[in-house]
């Protein structure tokens, strides 16, 4: 009870604006990317900036929560905390082998569609821009927190989440047309990973949340297995959390925001 009572008074002091309710689920984030589950986190709990982000997470480690090293990279006003060891490692796979799928939600299609070899050509420069933005920030030592901004104004910054995130695979649109995505109304396959973390007893935490179209469900079975059994493997090398669950519904919904 005395560290839930810390990270609540960790919020209050850094973060104005975050709900009490979820104090712990923003915690639990934050300790997953330490620990290695998982290898990023966006930041979308309340309107801090980068300084209340970088007090709060100095807090976590003076208290013993997070061990670090963490880096916090803005891209277009966006924040994310980064286990750059995962994300580098990760990344690497996807330039190195063909384990790279995005699936095209374009407005102006009738139906998703999965990249051709062709058109990743536009994607992996990014990912190599990003690769070399992260490499320098490798081997920090414990309980250090690096900060840095990268510019991306040209990037499909819903595809490039989806890669930090550590989704098997992630949606693109044409942004030189609009915003606006041909999934409403579509079947989609939802797959949410919880987990338990017994350190503050928080139950039925989502460590992972995302979506793929049914229509192409059937041609990612292979990489989605490969992705679960890399979430259960990373897993079992932890000790903060526990009863690992991954479970898959399928929903309808009427507007889709990416």
């Amino acid at each position: 009870m005395s560290l839930i009572k810390d990270l609540h008074s960790a919020a209050k002091n850094h973060l104005k604006g975050l709900k009490r309710s979820l104090v712990l689920k923003l915690a639990a984030e934050i300790l997953s990317v330490d620990c290695g589950l998982k290898p990023c986190f966006l930041y979308d709990f309340s309107a801090a900036d980068m300084l209340q982000i970088l007090n709060y997470l100095k807090e976590l480690q003076k208290m013993g929560f997070i061990k670090g090293p963490l880096h916090l990279l803005t891209m277009e006003e966006n924040i994310l905390i980064l286990n750059v060891s995962r994300v580098v490692s990760f990344l690497k796979i996807l330039l190195q082998s063909k384990d790279l799928h995005v699936m095209d939600v374009s407005a102006q299609l009738k139906q998703p569609k999965i990249f051709g070899q062709d058109q990743l050509c536009h994607i992996r420069p990014h990912i190599s821009d990003l690769l070399t933005h992260l490499r320098p920030y490798l081997g920090e030592q414990p309980g250090s927190i690096t900060v840095t901004e990268l510019p991306c104004s040209e990037w499909n910054l819903c595809t490039m989440f989806g890669l930090l995130l550590h989704y098997p695979a992630v949606y693109w649109f044409d942004t030189t047309r609009n915003f606006e995505n041909c999934l409403s109304l579509m079947p989609l396959k939802r797959f949410i990973v919880q987990t338990t973390c017994p350190k503050i007893e928080l139950h039925k935490f989502q460590l992972y949340s995302f979506t793929i179209p049914e229509l192409i469900y059937p041609s990612l079975q292979s990489p989605l297995q490969t992705w679960s059994k890399d979430v259960r493997r990373v897993f079992h090398e932890q000790g903060h959390f526990t009863d690992l669950e991954i479970i898959t519904e399928t929903v309808t919904l009427p507007a889709v925001a990416l």
